[in-house]
C-alpha cells in the first residue's frame, strides 16, 4: 500500500511539474516570437513530453540493470502509444463535446502542412525505431539512433524557418506562474521557471521508478507493462488538458500539433537513448504496442492528406487501438 501511495505522490509531484514547464513554454514562445505551429509542435510538446523522457532515463540509469532497462523500455513506447491512440480519442470527444461552440463543428480544420509533416515524419522514424528493435547487430541499432537524433534536429529546424511570427494572444494565455503579477515577465524568470520545473519532475520521476518496482515485485506484473501504462497515463494528461482547451477555442492547429509534435519527439530522441542506453530488444509486448500506435498515426495521416481535415469519428477510432492493447494486457495475452 505504501508503493501505490508514493506512486500517487509522485504521479502528482511530476504533473505539477509539467504544468508549471508547459506554462513557462508557452511563455518563452511568445517571448522568442514563434510561429503557432512551432509552439504546439515543439515548445508545448517537449514541455509536456518532458516527464516522459526523464522516467526511462532515470529508470535505465538509476534503477537496476534488469529491471530499470524494463521500466525504461516500457516507459519510451508507452508514449507513442498513448499519444497516438487515447490523447487522440480524448481530443476527438472534446471536438465532439464542443461542436456546437466550434465553427467547423466536428471537422477538425488544422495547417495539413503542419499535421501531415509531423504524421509522417512519425510513421517513418518510429518504424525504424522499432525495427531495430528485432535486428540484434548492435552497429547497426548505434547507426538508426545517430539517424534518429539527427532526423529530429532536421525536424526542429524545417518547423522553425516554415513558420514566422505567432499570435501574442496573451489573454489566451495563462499568467506566467512565477510573476503572476506581471503582464510580461522578463525572460530571466520565465527560464528560472523551465528551470525549476525541471527538477520538480526528475523528483517525481525518480520515485515513480522506485515505486513501479516495488510494486511490480509485489503484485507480480512485469515491470515492462505497468511502466508501459501508467507512466504515459500519468504524464500525458498535459497533452490531452491543453489540447483540450485549444479544441473548445477552435485552435485546432495548436491542439493537434500539441500531441503529433510530442509523437515526433517521442519517436526520434527518447528511442534515440533507449537505444544507446540499453541492449534495445523488443519482446512482443513491445511490438504489439508499437503496431498499435503505427496503425493509428497511419489512419490519421491517410485522412489528413486524401480530405484535408481529420473528422472527430477518425480520433474516436484510434481509441479503439488503445482498448485493444489495455484489454490484451487484461486477458494475459500480452505480456
Amino acid at each position: 500500500m505504501g508503493s501505490v501511495v508514493l506512486l500517487v505522490i509522485s504521479l502528482a509531484i511530476i504533473l505539477l511539474g509539467a504544468e508549471v514547464f508547459t506554462n513557462g513554454v508557452e511563455w518563452l514562445g511568445k517571448e522568442l516570437n514563434l510561429s503557432e505551429g512551432a509552439v504546439g509542435s515543439i515548445l508545448a510538446a517537449v514541455g509536456t513530453a518532458l516527464p516522459e523522457t526523464l522516467i526511462p532515463v532515470i529508470a535505465i540509469l538509476f534503477g537496476g540493470a534488469a529491471e530499470g532497462r524494463e521500466i525504461g523500455i516500457g516507459a519510451i513506447l508507452g508514449a507513442p502509444l498513448m499519444l497516438s491512440t487515447l490523447a487522440m480519442f480524448v481530443t476527438g470527444s472534446a471536438v465532439v463535446g464542443f461542436s456546437r461552440r466550434r465553427l467547423h463543428g466536428t471537422k477538425v480544420k488544422v495547417d495539413t502542412g503542419v499535421i501531415t509533416r509531423d504524421l509522417g515524419f512519425f510513421l517513418i522514424v518510429f518504424t525504424a525505431a522499432v525495427l531495430v528493435g528485432i535486428v540484434p547487430w548492435r552497429r547497426w541499432q548505434l547507426f538508426v539512433a545517430g539517424l534518429l537524433v539527427l532526423s529530429y534536429l532536421w525536424y526542429v529546424y524545417v518547423t522553425l524557418n516554415g513558420e514566422t511570427g505567432m499570435d501574442n494572444d496573451v489573454e489566451g494565455m495563462r499568467r506566467c506562474y512565477f510573476a503572476f503579477w506581471k503582464d510580461n515577465p522578463s525572460r530571466n524568470v520565465i527560464v528560472f521557471q523551465v528551470l525549476a520545473a525541471i527538477m520538480l519532475i526528475i523528483m517525481g520521476a525518480d520515485t515513480f521508478v522506485a515505486s513501479v518496482k516495488d510494486i511490480a515485485r509485489a503484485y507480480h506484473v512485469p515491470a515492462f507493462i505497468l511502466a508501459l501504462i501508467i507512466s504515459p497515463v500519468a504524464t500525458e494528461l498535459p497533452e490531452k488538458f491543453n489540447s483540450l482547451i485549444w479544441v473548445s477555442r477552435g485552435k485546432d492547429t495548436l491542439a493537434l500539433g500539441n500531441i503529433t509534435g510530442a509523437m515526433v519527439f517521442q519517436s526520434s530522441l527518447i528511442p534515440a537513448l533507449g537505444i544507446i542506453m540499453t541492449d534495445w530488444r523488443l519482446g512482443t509486448g513491445a511490438l504489439i504496442s508499437a503496431v498499435c500506435a503505427l496503425l493509428a498515426a497511419g489512419l490519421l495521416y491517410f485522412q489528413t492528406v486524401r480530405e484535408g481535415h481529420i473528422s472527430a469519428s477518425t480520433l474516436l477510432l484510434c481509441g479503439v487501438f488503445y482498448g485493444v492493447f489495455v484489454l490484451g494486457v487484461v486477458e494475459g495475452v500480452i505480456r
